[in-house]
């Protein structure tokens, strides 16, 4: 009898700790190439967000945004994804002029929030003539893998600052580091783009002796080719420290800003796991800045009116905003009070 009692009480047992790790959804999150900012901005969600959601969080190492798009769409598993703004616009434009497959691609993907903006980095050799953006035009230039955001960025770059495609010569496909390695040895490729947020791992782990053989271009955006590219990017600024192995002062470059992304499910156990998400993210939103990647330090916990075609995800937006709700406002400092030079004759100023 006792045996028995016993073994009822080990086959509960396992039950319920079964029930507890199945409770665990196992997603994944589409980000780019494992040495990229996107990848570890996914390892930090991973990490310091989905448990609290009851979600056991894949980080996939992708060729990039066009791909992400496709994956969140098509493939099993695939819950979220970073996704650059031009990338995501991009399909939307293509949806309302007419291409079936980019609606059906992109409409029913929604935003859970928008991260930072992504820094483009155009390397070139250190003996290149090169200098800036603007003097692209007869270079060949490696723009990272097809379905990577970088790629777009590219090639849509190169058209509104020429105002023409980028010849087919000129244009390669290789990923960052094959790119990189042709473009000190054999000397085919003249530029390659790598699009991730500062400090980029690919380019931060680089030795200081790289000093001999790259450097990296800056835009100006007072130049006329940069009217047009300015109406979809932003020019922001590469800091000498996010490279202080290649880097002796600031330089501008041009940048896009990127999104967290999700489809609009609407099954009660994925929305459950997505309601908690939210909710997590909010509440772990200051450990992120604290002990995550350092671009975190630059995203605001908002949601700010999107773009023709944009929609936030309801039950994380929901979430969102009610969390912030309940945070106390931190009042605004006071401007201080103006000392005058009487005032500080007589050290009366504080």
């Amino acid at each position: 009898m006792i045996f028995r009692y016993l073994s009822a009480l080990a086959v509960s047992a396992l039950v319920c700790h079964s029930g507890i790790v199945a409770a665990a959804a196992e997603y994944k999150i589409a980000t780019a190439s494992d040495k990229g900012t996107y990848y570890a901005i996914g390892k930090d969600l991973a990490k310091f967000v989905a448990p609290d959601a009851d979600i056991s969080l894949e980080v996939l190492a992708t060729s990039g945004s066009a791909a992400n798009v496709k994956l969140l769409r098509y493939e099993p598993g695939v819950k979220f994804a970073i996704v650059q703004a031009d990338v995501y616009q991009a399909f939307i434009d293509r949806g309302t002029g007419g291409n079936t497959e980019a609606a059906s691609i992109i409409r029913p993907l929604r935003v859970i929030m928008p991260l930072y903006n992504t820094e483009i980095h155009y390397i070139v050799r250190a003996d290149s003539e090169l200098n800036y953006l603007h003097e692209l035009k007869d270079a060949r230039i490696n723009g990272g893998l097809v379905g990577s955001g970088a790629a777009l960025i590219t090639h849509t770059l190169y058209r509104m600052m020429f105002n023409a495609p980028m010849p087919d010569a000129n244009a390669s496909f290789l990923s960052n580091e094959e790119a990189l390695v042709k473009l000190i040895s054999d000397k085919s490729v003249d530029v390659v783009v790598v699009a991730a947020g500062q400090p980029a791992p690919l380019i931060a782990n680089m030795k200081p002796e790289a000093q001999k053989f790259i450097k990296l271009l800056k835009f100006d955006p007072n130049h006329p080719t940069s009217k047009t590219p300015l109406t979809v990017y932003s020019h922001t600024t590469v800091l000498a420290a996010s490279y202080p192995n290649l880097l002796k002062a600031d330089f501008t470059t041009i940048s896009v800003g990127a999104f967290l992304v999700t489809y609009d499910y609407n099954l009660k156990g994925t929305v459950d796991h997505f309601t908690r998400f939210g909710k997590a993210l909010c509440q772990n939103f200051p450990k992120l800045q604290a002990e995550g990647h350092p671009k975190w330090r630059e995203v605001d916990l908002a949601l700010p009116t999107l773009g023709p075609g944009w929609t936030y995800y309801p039950p994380t937006t929901r979430e969102i905003r009610a969390c912030l709700a309940k945070k106390p406002k931190v009042a605004p400092a006071k401007p201080a009070k103006k000392c005058s030079a009487e005032e500080r004759i007589l050290g009366l100023c504080n």
